[in-house]
């Protein structure tokens, strides 16, 4: 009887591929580029137009007050935090320390909870145009969702931004309850790759089980 248990509980190579196989179904986000300008390109259009030097102002912020290394990068990821109001503790990853334990790391998720993640960054130096976040997630190997979330366009500023994905369910029932492996990207229309890091979901029944 144990080992009939243990078989539920384990999906087939066949079901983790029908999950992977609706997951590809869904739309994907489609978005134009727009095209590259500099920061002082962007300060000299217009400045005789008072609605587009607002709009300009709201987009840099006070550029002034970035003193950047220029050996520093442009976008710092600093942080993945898994928002759940009903967590016991916060779940939040350090992205500018050792990726490699970032990898070993394992965040436990109680099944069918409601959860956003929440990445935070740096601009330094330059305006960035259309960030966005990738993710893929993967069972066992087999790779079940990609979903990809468009950040936007950001000027540099002193403070940290923050992105929120929508509110998304963890799966749940005893299929969906074990480990899942996440591949993250932070990346823009010119493809650069700002951060990629790898982190894991255990999907429990309870938050302690």
């Amino acid at each position: 009887m144990g080992l009939t248990i243990m078989a539920e509980q384990e999906p087939t190579p066949e079901q983790l591929a029908a999950i992977a196989a609706e997951n590809e179904s869904s739309e994907s986000v489609s978005y134009q580029a727009p095209a590259q300008k500099s920061l002082q390109e962007i300060q000299e259009l217009d400045k005789d137009d008072e609605s587009l030097q607002k709009y300009k102002e709201a987009l840099l912020g006070s550029t002034a007050a970035v003193t950047a290394d220029p050996n520093a990068p442009n976008v710092v990821v600093t942080r993945l935090t898994l928002m759940c109001e009903t967590a016991p503790l916060p779940l939040t990853l350090d992205l500018q320390g050792d990726l490699d334990a970032v990898k070993k790391q394992t965040f436990v998720l109680k099944e069918g909870v409601e959860y956003r993640i929440k990445i935070s960054f740096r601009v330094n130096k330059e305006i960035v145009s259309g960030l966005k976040y990738v993710q893929q997630t993967y069972r066992k190997g087999v790779k079940l969702d990609k979903s990809d979330y468009m950040v936007g366009s950001y000027g540099p500023r002193p403070t940290e931004y923050e992105f929120l994905t929508p509110l998304e369910e963890a799966p749940k029932g005893m299929l969906a309850r074990g480990t899942y492996n996440l591949k993250s990207k932070f990346t823009d229309d010119d493809k650069h790759d700002h951060l990629s890091w790898e982190w894991n979901l255990n999907i429990k029944k309870e938050w302690k089980d």
